[in-house]
């Protein structure tokens, strides 16, 4: 549910810019769509309520979706401001590449890396998958990045709209499918070993 919701900014945004042209009247108030513009400005306001309400839910703030949300309010608003879509197709790339950094540097500080600091209480893994996983989501992030500025220099915009919604769900359940392959088989493991310490318990009984 709450992943599903992360995506729902991406489908207005995308949504809001196939209405480009189109005029939307509520009472005395109306609105057309301007395309990307319109479309960033829906972003924003969607990004900030489903920050809010993820956080509703979880009864905490939800920082990875805080600064994904700010980066798009600070690059969306520099959009709106100065009418320049360059600033919110640079976005996906400032933010992957940002989150690559991050990754990157956790590494070399303290005794685990970021993933096994914020899954390490739920998963029981070798050091070397620890950090075969860092990897994996350094490479993810990094790539994701590259291409989404390689697409929209060298594509139309509409192209990347496009782009910007299908890449984000497919890369992302990529990533997770990726993820689950190195960590099941250690999954198996300890609920086998699970298993065999029920059986002992039940059998001394």
């Amino acid at each position: 549910m709450k992943q599903l919701l992360e995506f729902l900014p991406l489908v207005l945004f995308f949504s809001a810019y196939q209405l480009s042209g189109e005029t939307l009247n509520i009472g005395s108030w109306s609105h057309t769509f301007d395309g990307i513009f319109s479309a960033t400005a829906v972003l924003i306001v969607s990004s900030v309520l489903v920050w809010l309400v993820s956080s509703m839910i979880s009864k905490a703030n939800d920082k990875r979706l805080m600064w994904m949300t700010l980066a798009v309010v600070v690059f969306g608003s520099a959009t709106l401001i100065l009418r320049d879509q360059r600033f919110i197709q640079w976005k996906p790339t400032v933010f992957n590449w940002g989150l690559a950094l991050v990754f990157l540097a956790s590494q070399f500080f303290g005794e685990k890396n970021l993933l096994q600091r914020l899954m390490g209480q739920q998963l029981t893994l070798p050091e070397r998958i620890w950090g075969y996983l860092n990897a994996l989501w350094i490479t993810n992030f990094t790539l994701v990045g590259t291409l989404n500025i390689v697409v929209a220099y060298r594509f139309e915009e509409a192209f990347w709209v496009s782009y910007k919604l299908y890449s984000s769900v497919g890369f992302t359940l990529l990533l997770m499918l990726l993820t689950m392959v190195l960590v099941l088989p250690y999954l198996k493991d300890q609920d086998a070993g699970d298993g065999d310490d029920a059986g002992s318990m039940r059998g001394s009984s």
